[in-house]
This record gives C-alpha cells, structure tokens and sequence, in this order.
C-alpha cells in the first residue's frame, strides 16, 4: 500500500473469501466519474453491502489514477461499509505498478490475448510485485467476447478447467476471471452461459471465480452462476447507460438547465437505484465482511 499514508480503502481477498463461503458474490462497479462513484457508495451503504469500485485502462487515460484514487478514497474515509478500489483489465505491469503506488487497494490484470504461457509469466510477475505490499492481484483465463471501451474479445475463448487449475497453481492468483459465454458491452440476444464449464472450474479451483461482461444479463441467469460458485460480479455498461439516462430525462424536462450539478444528480440517482438493484441480485446486502 501507498507508504507512510494510513488508507480508508481495504483489499478485496476477504471480502471475496467471505463471499466464497457464504454463496453470494460481490458487486465489482466500474466508475468514470465523482458522480457514479458517489453513486455505488451510496447505494452500498443504503444495501449494508461491501463493495468493490473499479477503473478501466480508458477510464484512468481519461482522468488519471491519482484523481480515481483520491475521490474513491475521499468517499471511502466518510462510508460505514467497506471499499476496495480494483484496477480492472490492467494491461502491463508499469500500469499495474503505478495503480500500487497511488494506493489501489485491489489490482486485476488481463493477460487473456497473450499465449497461456505468456499470461502465466505476466500475471506472476504482478502478483509477485503485489504481494509484498499484501495487494490481491486477479487474473484473467479465456477471453470474455464483445467490445466495451478498450476491450475487444471479439467472440470470445473459453476458460479450459484443466488450464484454470494450472493457472492458479503456477499463478498464486487471488481470484480467477474466467470467460463461460459472457461478453463485455450491451448484449444484442440472451447468450449462452456454460454452466456446466463453470462447475468443473469450481471444482478444481480454490479461489474465488469472477463473471466479467455480467450487465445486461437476465437476473436468474447471474444467480445460477453465483450458485455455481461465481464469487464477484463486474458491472460497467449497465452503470454507464443508466447515468446517460438520468442525465438525458433530466435535460428533455429541463432544456434551459446549465447547471452540471442538477443534471449530474439525476445521473447519479439513476446509477445508485441501478446499483441497488444488482447488490440485490448478488445477495451482498447486509454481509459487512472486510479486507
């Protein structure tokens, strides 16, 4: 963690674990401004909830790690529940590093488009750096499909159970992202989730399992993952549509409006009802485990 500054912020490894325990998941929010993450806290705390807010590579090009940080931080200092702040998709290990210095409480990092090789050398090397400041680092096996900001999975690779195994051995991931079906972006059908590939990554992985690309996704189809052992959720697009949405509906009934803190609150009330709704959906309302 950063030195010499004491940190509000707490890791996600024991809210995942508590999650992993007690059949529910976590809900990973990504944010990309003040506004949304006021939104998540707020939501969270209504919930009795941990939480987990994450930032994109795209996000952090856009506003900066030490801004994302310091706002998150700031918010997290005054919040009853606890918050992890999770790099999501880091894309090098300089990334990675600099989102430890700032004092990122939780890094994932995605090592999906290279060869299993080369995502096992990657991936080691974070986790290495990680740990001796005690930071969890998740992985990403198979590639989760669709395109959302950076992301392009095009249609996507499943996780190999057998590679997950060796992956998390050879890795000392904390968690594991794994691709069954899912993809980032807004879904144009109901797509397919492979269940039964789930399973039999659960069963030889002793980590907790993470579902990328899950808004959009009907209700029950998240709930039969998180009962097959999915123990966080990511959430991005959905938060993104809805903030659009609340500051449109608030522009249409007020034309004449300047004001970006009048439109920004109607973002901010659309994404905290969203994300109310999926903290139900994940069962983390009223679980308070801490990192």
């Amino acid at each position: 963690m950063k030195a010499g500054n004491t940190m509000p912020l707490t890791t996600s490894t024991s809210m995942l674990q508590s999650a992993q325990v007690g059949g529910y998941a976590v809900g990973a929010f990504n944010a990309d401004n003040m506004e949304m993450v006021q939104a998540i806290v707020f939501a969270a705390e209504e919930m009795n909830s941990p939480v987990i807010i994450q930032t994109a590579p795209t996000s952090i090009e856009y506003g900066g790690l030490g801004v994302f940080y310091a706002m998150v931080a700031a918010i997290a200092e005054k919040a009853r529940i606890p918050i992890a702040l999770n790099l999501d998709h880091g894309d090098s290990f300089y990334l990675a590093r600099r989102a430890l210095e700032v004092g990122y409480s939780s890094l994932m990092v995605d090592g999906s488009k290279k060869s299993f090789e080369e995502n096992i050398e990657f991936t080691s090397s974070v986790v290495q750096m990680a740990s001796q400041s005690g930071i969890p680092v998740e992985g990403e096996l198979g590639r989760v499909g669709g395109k959302e900001d950076c992301l392009d999975g095009e249609a996507g690779d499943y996780t190999d159970p057998a590679e997950a195994e060796e992956f998390v051995k050879r890795t000392g991931v904390s968690a594991l992202a794994i691709a069954i079906g899912t993809a980032h972006g807004v879904y144009k059908e109901t797509p397919y989730l492979d269940i039964e590939r789930l399973m039999r990554i659960r069963s030889v992985v002793d980590v907790p399992l993470v579902l990328h690309g899950a808004s959009g996704l009907p209700f029950e189809k998240v709930c039969e993952c998180i009962k097959n052992g999915i123990c966080k959720v990511n959430i991005s697009t959905e938060l993104k549509r809805a903030y659009s949405d609340g500051i449109k509906e608030y522009i249409l009934g007020n034309p004449s409006s300047y004001d970006p803190k009048s439109y920004g609150a109607m973002g901010r009330d659309f994404v905290r009802q969203r994300a109310k709704d999926i903290i139900t959906m994940c069962g983390c309302a009223d679980k308070m485990g801490t990192g």
